[in-house]
């Protein structure tokens, strides 16, 4: 509902909002929250007491899925209720990407437990995309490795310290996870682990990526893009942010 001063209350499985940065910075004229969740405390009516109409694939599917889409949707609306007083729920489009209003660009993000959500002007920003992962144990990164790593990228991990190598396998799947919801709004385009590589990274919370494939004239091969993360209580949230330039040539988190 447009302009409305009060959202419904939070159902039972939905921890309060939280508003604070899980990352090393906060993006001007953006806004960002989470809940926590716990799919046990669903009740049957949530959907129907938080406003929220389920689609026909979540009605159909199991408590952890529902839960997870309810969360995200919940932090979805308040977020956009916060950035200009428009609370309205993104539906699911046929590519099964939320369709914001159209001058918002925004993404949505749920792991175990977590979701999260995150909106802005697209005058501000022309694409934004978030993930959340639960951190890999060192065994399972290392198995996952060749499957999300590029080669260049896995020679990089050799001169990894033992105990970062799990943390960057789970960090380069979740940033190249945020870099294509980013920019598959923007370009149209699907891609894929291959064809992005990341450069460099810091225990900071700064990434530095670069593309391997060409989307558009814009958005081509070598063209490079700085993403963050944040990890907390075993998992990690990524972020990539693309600034809205005059002259469509910068790019930024």
């Amino acid at each position: 509902m447009p302009g409305m001063n009060t959202l419904p209350p939070l159902p039972a499985c939905c921890s309060p909002l939280d508003e604070h940065w899980l990352l090393s910075e906060t993006l001007p004229g953006t806004v960002l929250l989470s809940t926590r969740f716990d799919p046990l405390l669903l009740a049957s009516d949530d959907f129907h007491t938080s406003a929220i109409e389920p689609p026909a694939s979540i009605q159909r599917s199991v408590a952890k899925r529902q839960a997870e889409f309810l969360a995200g949707r919940i932090c979805a609306r308040a977020a956009l209720q916060r950035l200009d007083g428009w609370a309205s729920v993104p539906t699911i489009g046929e590519d099964r990407a939320p369709v914001w209003p159209a001058h918002v660009s925004g993404s949505i993000t749920h792991g175990t437990g977590r979701a999260a959500a995150i909106v802005a002007r697209k005058q501000h920003w022309q694409g934004l995309g978030m993930d959340v992962e639960t951190l890999l144990a060192p065994e399972r990164a290392e198995r996952l490795a060749s499957e999300i790593l590029t080669p260049p990228e896995l020679l990089r991990m050799a001169t990894t310290a033992p105990d970062d190598r799990a943390l960057l396998v789970t960090l380069t799947f979740s940033v190249k996870e945020s870099l294509f919801k980013a920019l598959y709004p923007i370009v149209g385009q699907r891609f894929y682990f291959e064809h992005a590589e990341v450069l460099e990274w810091s225990h900071g919370g700064d990434v530095r990526l670069r593309l391997l494939t060409d989307l558009s004239a814009e958005w081509c091969h070598g063209r490079e893009l700085e993403a963050q993360f944040g990890v907390k209580d075993g998992q990690l949230l990524s972020l990539v942010g693309i600034k809205t330039c005059p002259d469509a040539s910068a790019s930024s988190s």
